[in-house]
C-alpha cells in the first residue's frame, strides 16, 4: 500500500511541528518547582512558670532548666549551732535547711515551705525513707482541694519527687518536687520542698532517727537563724 501524496505532506508537516516543539524545550527549559518540604524551625518555646508568692528562680535559655539562684543552692556554710552533727534544721521564715556537720558547719539547701496559714515549728524525727515514693494525699487536704487524686504512683510527674522522708507524730515530709521553680518560697500544704538533686543529696546523708528541729515563721526566728 503507498501513501497518497496529501498524506505524505500530512506526515511531514506533523514532524516538523515535533521536531521544532522538541528543540524550543531543549533550548528553553521549564523552572523546576520547588517545595519547602522542611519546615523553617520555630523559635523554642519558652516555659512559663507561675510565680507563687516569695518564689525566686531563673530560666536558663541554654537547656531550659530551672536554676536556683545562688543562695538557694546547695553548698557548706558557716553555722553556729549547738544541735548535734547530723541534726537537720529547717530555718522556715529564710526557707534553707541546714544539716549540722560540726566544727561550725553546715550543708546548706534552698527549699519551700508552708504557706500562710501553714507553717508549724517544733522537733521531730525521720521515721521513714522512700525513694520515688507514691502520693496518698491526707484526708484533710483533700477536703481543701477535693479534686486532687487519692493516689498517685511515684515517679517523675509526683508532687513528692525523687525521695522522701517522713516527720514523726505529723503527715509532713521532706521531698522533692517537680516544681523546682517553688524553691525559696512559701507554698506548701506544711511540707518541706527540694530541688530533687538535693534531695536525693540530703537522703543519702541522713538515717531513719535522724532528729529534725523546724523553727516558726516568726521574725525573732529569722534573725537567730541568720
Amino acid at each position: 500500500m503507498t501513501l497518497t501524496s496529501t498524506a505524505i505532506i500530512r506526515t511531514a508537516a506533523i514532524a516538523a511541528i515535533a521536531a521544532a516543539t522538541i528543540s524550543t524545550a531543549a533550548a528553553n527549559p521549564l523552572p523546576l518547582l520547588s517545595f519547602p518540604f522542611e519546615p523553617t524551625p520555630s523559635p523554642r518555646m519558652q516555659p512559663v512558670a507561675v510565680q507563687p508568692p516569695g518564689a525566686v528562680e531563673t530560666f536558663d535559655e541554654a537547656d531550659g532548666n530551672v536554676r536556683l539562684p545562688a543562695h538557694l543552692q546547695r553548698q557548706i556554710v558557716a553555722y553556729a549551732t549547738r544541735e548535734a552533727p547530723g541534726t537537720i534544721v529547717i530555718d522556715t521564715p529564710n526557707t534553707y535547711l541546714y544539716l549540722v556537720l560540726g566544727n561550725g558547719r553546715a550543708m546548706r539547701y534552698g527549699i519551700g515551705v508552708g504557706r500562710e496559714g501553714f507553717t508549724w515549728s517544733g522537733v521531730k524525727t525521720i521515721n521513714k525513707k522512700a525513694e520515688w515514693p507514691d502520693w496518698t494525699p491526707p484526708e484533710e487536704m483533700l477536703v481543701r482541694q477535693p479534686y486532687l487524686p487519692r493516689f498517685m504512683a511515684g515517679g517523675p510527674g509526683n508532687p513528692l519527687g525523687a525521695r522522701a522522708m517522713y516527720l514523726s507524730g505529723t503527715v509532713y515530709r521532706i521531698h522533692g518536687t517537680n516544681q523546682p521553680q517553688t524553691i525559696g518560697g512559701h507554698v506548701s500544704s506544711g511540707c518541706i520542698r527540694m530541688v530533687n538533686e538535693d534531695v536525693m543529696d540530703l537522703y543519702s546523708r541522713v538515717n531513719v532517727g535522724t532528729k529534725v528541729v523546724v523553727l516558726p515563721n516568726t521574725p525573732r526566728a529569722a534573725s537567730l537563724a541568720r
